[in-house]
């Protein structure tokens, strides 16, 4: 019961984070001008806001390896404060003002996955945990921007709604904060299965790149494009909807997840049963090559007009998740435990996110920059279908390293 109620914490604590970054998304921002008559103003809300979550991604390799456990509850907390008081002069200063407050949002935010997740690595049931911490993103990226879009609706104005949206959220992350702060560390059984989970200076950091430098690069670009095409999919929602002729409601953004985190749960769920680490390792890759495969069949189907726009976003979702869920935690939970090297998966978290954010904001820029006019609907499949060849074939590869280097015949 006691690591059950850490896994609800965590789960919580991460929902809420939600709250104080994605609702500025559930608005089209469509009466402002663009800035520097060259970027569309939400575009490049969104592109800031990202800008500072990429760089604190990068700060995060050292932060989150490094920091002390104890101050752990207090940091999360700090973070999450700081991000809230941009999100405020978002709210109070001019609207050209925006992007810095937006990068100024993202800039703590980035860190706030790989702390809650220390507190849940490293433990014969860090699936279970780790498939309900998973859970929070799937779903509270819909969930916070339908409560952003609903307050939008009643009135409040799109400026002032992302700091209120995470002020009705902020009793549930102080509470369940509190909670996840009183998990007990990794008992005996937990550290002869999985490894001794410690801090990791930099030269120790530098030791396990170098050993593992080939399945490191070829999954780490896999999920460069497939963090940018999440979040092109989490920011421009709404554009995508327009594209396909149906305006999305606000619920819509939450509906169409519930399937997407059903069947990711499951999945991640399983590996728990797994006792074998490599065998576990290679179902894992073995996850995100049917990603790979939902991500690029579904949008062939869906442009030769065998599937319909519903059908194709479920399909979207499942393929999206069914890999990057795995990667945000459980591939390299179980990448430490092999080897049973003391350290720490949040360095090898954050070490993926440092590359994916730059992904997501060269994917944004791209867009923008290329031919800001283009249907968001063609650029998406377009981005889609490359990031399922890509993905698809570095999964493949690195599997076959990780088999060959730890058989369980040797």
């Amino acid at each position: 019961m006691p690591l059950f109620a850490a896994g609800l914490a965590a789960f919580c604590v991460y929902f809420a984070m939600y709250a104080f970054r994605k609702p500025v998304m559930a608005v089209a921002f469509a009466d402002q001008a663009p800035l520097w008559q060259l970027l569309d103003y939400k575009a490049t809300l969104i592109l800031a806001q990202a800008v500072g979550y990429a760089l604190s991604k990068m700060v995060g390799v050292k932060v989150v390896a490094e920091h002390r456990a104890d101050r752990r509850a207090r940091l999360i907390l700090s973070l999450i404060g700081a991000a809230w008081l941009a999100l405020l002069g978002f709210a109070l200063l001019p609207a050209w003002a925006g992007p810095l407050c937006l990068f100024l949002n993202g800039l703590p935010l980035g860190m706030i996955w790989g702390l809650v997740f220390r507190y849940l690595e490293g433990r014969r049931v860090s699936e279970m945990l780790a498939a309900m911490l998973t859970a929070s993103f799937i779903l509270s990226s819909g969930a916070t921007r339908t409560a952003g879009a609903l307050l939008v609706q009643h009135g409040l104005s799109p400026f002032w709604m992302p700091a209120v949206t995470g002020l009705v959220f902020a009793p549930v992350l102080v509470a369940a904060l509190a909670v996840l702060a009183r998990t007990p560390p990794p008992d005996a059984a937990d550290r002869a299965a999985r490894g001794t989970r410690v801090a990791m200076d930099g030269p120790a950091r530098r030791a396990y790149v170098r050993a593992h430098a080939l399945p490191l690069a070829l999954l780490i670009l896999g999920y460069t494009l497939l963090t940018g095409l999440r979040d092109f999919r989490d920011n421009f929602a709404a554009e995508i909807w327009g594209d396909l002729g149906n305006g999305a409601p606000a619920a819509m953004f939450s509906i169409t997840e519930v399937p997407v985190t059903i069947v990711v749960l499951i999945g991640m769920a399983m590996l728990a049963t797994i006792r074998s680490n490599l065998r576990a390792l290679l179902a894992i890759h073995g996850a995100i090559l049917f990603g790979a495969l939902a991500l690029g069949g579904a949008t062939l189907l869906f442009r030769l007009g065998w599937i319909g726009p519903v059908a194709w976003t479920v399909w979207i979702g499942i393929g999206i998740y069914s890999a990057y869920a795995p990667f945000s935690a459980v591939l390299f939970d179980r990448m430490m435990a092999l080897g049973k090297s003391p350290g720490n998966a949040g360095f090898l978290i954050y070490l993926a996110d440092s590359f994916g954010y730059a992904g997501s904001v060269a994917l944004m820029l791209l867009r923008e920059l290329a031919d800001n006019r283009a249907p968001w609907l063609g650029f998406f499949t377009s981005a889609t279908l490359t990031t399922a060849l890509m993905l698809g074939g570095g999964a493949t590869v690195s599997g076959l390293w990780f088999w060959r280097r730890f058989s369980l015949h040797k």
